[in-house]
């Protein structure tokens, strides 16, 4: 047996004073009459008896009855292998879940209110001495340092439901990370939440040796709950007025089949399409909607869901941009190609730029999202190394040989991008034979795949080299897979390399039904394509449009009256965005340049936390390091139940009890040991 508080045993002397009283009692006697002393020896010698036994027995209560008392004080109990060190201060760390999940009504009330009330117990099981961490899944700096117990429990106090989510590995290593820095003293930790599976984790957790993690698991009750788990829309580019199509994912994440429920999806505050869905137990749906009316500029899209008592994961945030236009650079040799002015003249949507090899404007490439090259003899440096510049950075370079064309600037330019060039001119009389359908370039072109489609005749072209650094894309290929039409894939962007040049004695390509649906395919497909949205806590760099800042000019994100500044910086044509934990309610934010909206980017909410499938205990044993225990104190207190875990079998409750009873004895020997009383009898 040992003791947290031994200091107190030195009240053990008290027991003197019982002992010296039960001394020097002397009793005041009275006197009494007696007509006849006939028998007065006789009497005194049986009071004497009975009175030596009953002072002794009240003695022996009062020495028991201080003894456990003084007991009772120095704590003490039976030791295991967790036992910690007495007196020696400690550092403890306590993980309080605030996700989205914790809103969830348990039979004591929300989780976050019983899991703040659990780490009030578990900080008052400890000594008034001891300091307190507390931690969230924000990971905030604040909740670094060490507090006592009264900052520790208004810092409980002031915790909220937040968007994050974190593993139990990462909480792990994060409560780890403080309390081994700390030199000195004891530590220990103890994390508090639902253990939903999808947002725990079911890898082992892993933590340094002698690191001991205690988890308590809360129980919420069983609730269905259906959500949206990603949309995407079908159309690559978006056009004015033009018919799109939605893709929807949704989940059941109960046991139970969920029947009729209502969706509706708005685009800039107006309902376009609404729906009702059936999902089966524990399945996914993909349900496509369909609408149209769209103005140009940026759509502020959300997906509305009616599924009660689970509402956190009830919206999904998603914008994208329907373009007004596309400007197209064709930098030719001296005269403009007849055909691709013929062709991207044929569609309003299309700007056409012409310019002459030596008056490119090398600043501005970056506003086209493709550039076609067309009858240049000899491709000079500058430019060759500006247009490789421009590829790297998200641009497409569509080339056309020219028909007299200076094949070594040519390769100058393609094979250092990883792209064919035009090996040698080779005459021959052949159609192209195969057309790659596959290709992204050839989605929504066709209704129907033709089986023997009319494919372009040749009666002469140049040869493409084989060796590239990347792997080709083909769009046509001509007898023995020698690529007629190519893409390949540079940097950031795109180069689609011909074999032939837009002349009619080449082959019949330029006047071919096929050559302007690939063409407005290149220039839609081309340039920045941003993500419909983000996950809060997931995404380190956000991707925006290419934006030209200065020194005074700051980026921020802006939210009806929130406003946000990232941490901006320019790589490779975009502009990447830097967040940090800035970012906690989902929604669609302005990014914007001054008072200019440079972009709108939609942020939801971790869909992990949806799934209210929880870890049991077994399940939470297999995951945790050695030296750590799963924590359940039922309705019951955790002070008990820590104290058990850290010392041991406590045993001064039964020292108190033990206490109370001698001092119950004492008060029944006094008041019914009586040794005055004689039986009388007559002669």
């Amino acid at each position: 047996m040992q003791f947290i508080y031994p200091a107190f045993l030195f009240a053990l002397l008290s027991l003197a004073i019982p002992v010296l009283v039960h001394l020097f009692n002397f009793r005041r006697y009275q006197k009494v009459y007696f007509s006849n002393v006939q028998f007065l020896k006789e009497v005194n010698e049986q009071q004497s008896s009975r009175r030596n036994l009953r002072e002794r027995l009240i003695l022996a209560s009062r020495l028991l009855a201080l003894t456990f008392l003084v007991l009772a004080f120095a704590r003490p109990y039976l030791p295991n292998q967790n036992t910690i060190t007495p007196g020696v201060q400690q550092a403890i760390s306590i993980f309080v879940d605030n996700s989205y999940s914790m809103q969830t009504l348990s039979p004591e009330g929300s989780l976050l209110d019983e899991a703040k009330r659990r780490a009030k117990e578990i900080a008052a099981a400890y000594s008034i001495n001891d300091r307190f961490q507390l931690l969230t899944q924000d990971f905030e700096g604040k909740h670094q340092r060490l507090l006592n117990r009264q900052e520790f429990n208004d810092a409980v106090d002031a915790v909220n439901i937040g968007p994050q989510s974190r593993t139990l590995q990462q909480i792990v290593l994060r409560q780890q990370s403080l309390l081994q820095n700390r030199p000195g003293g004891l530590s220990s930790a103890y994390i508090i939440s639902d253990f939903q599976r999808e947002a725990t984790g079911t890898s082992a957790t892993k933590a340094d040796s002698g690191f001991r993690v205690n988890l308590v698991p809360l129980r919420a009750n069983v609730l269905p709950n259906v959500a949206v788990d990603s949309v995407w829309l079908i159309g690559a580019v978006h056009r004015p007025n033009e018919t799109e199509k939605l893709v929807v994912k949704l989940h059941n994440y109960a046991a139970e089949d969920a029947k009729g429920i209502p969706l509706k999806l708005l685009i800039n505050g107006t309902q376009k399409a609404l729906g009702s869905f059936d999902i089966k137990a524990r399945g996914n749906r993909q349900d496509t909607l369909t609408f149209s009316g769209l103005q140009a500029g940026w759509q502020q899209a959300k997906i509305e869901l009616q599924d009660n008592p689970v509402i956190f994961d009830n919206d999904f945030y998603f914008t994208f941009n329907v373009k007004a236009g596309m400007p197209v650079l064709l930098v030719n040799g001296g005269q403009p190609n007849k055909y691709l002015q013929a062709a991207f003249g044929a569609d309003p949507f299309f700007t056409p730029v012409n310019s002459n090899e030596g008056s490119v404007n090398y600043a501005g490439l970056n506003t086209f999202p493709l550039v076609v090259l067309s009858d240049i003899k000899s491709i000079a440096t500058g430019l060759a190394q500006q247009l490789r510049a421009y590829v790297a950075k998200g641009g497409t370079l569509a080339v056309f040989p020219a028909a007299d064309a200076d094949l070594s600037s040519y390769r100058a330019l393609l094979q250092p991008a990883g792209a064919a060039y035009p090996e040698k001119l080779v005459t021959e009389n052949i159609r192209v034979n195969t057309l790659n359908t596959q290709n992204t370039l050839f989605k929504s072109v066709f209704e129907d795949v033709p089986r023997n489609p009319d494919l372009p005749l040749v009666q002469k072209y140049y040869q493409l080299s084989s060796a590239t650094q990347t792997s080709s894309e083909s769009l046509m290929e001509l007898p023995g897979r020698q690529p007629f039409w190519a893409g390949y894939r540079s940097g950031n962007g795109k180069i689609y390399v011909s074999a032939v040049p837009l002349q009619e004695d080449f082959s019949n390509l330029p006047r071919h039904a096929l050559l302007l649906p690939i063409l407005y395919r290149m220039a839609l497909v081309s340039g920045h394509d941003q993500p419909l949205f983000y996950t809060i806590g997931h995404d380190a760099a956000i991707e925006a449009p290419p934006v030209q800042m200065s020194e005074k000019q700051v980026l921020k994100l802006v939210k009806g009256t929130q406003t946000l500044i990232p941490d901006a910086r320019q790589q490779e044509g975009n502009t990447l965005l830097y967040l940090a934990d800035q970012v906690q309610q989902p929604g669609n934010y302005q990014l914007k340049k001054q008072d200019s909206v440079v972009a709108v980017i939609a942020f939801n909410n971790n869909r992990m936390e949806s799934d209210l499938t929880y870890l049991d205990k077994s399940a939470l044993d297999k995951l945790l390091p050695a030296k750590s225990a799963v924590l359940q104190p039922g309705k019951g207190s955790m002070q008990g139940l820590i104290a058990d875990t850290n010392f041991g079998l406590q045993l001064w409750k039964l020292c108190i009890i033990l206490t109370l009873i001698f001092i119950a004895a004492e008060i029944a020997l006094v008041r019914f040991y009586r040794v005055n009383k004689q039986l009388v009898s007559g002669s």
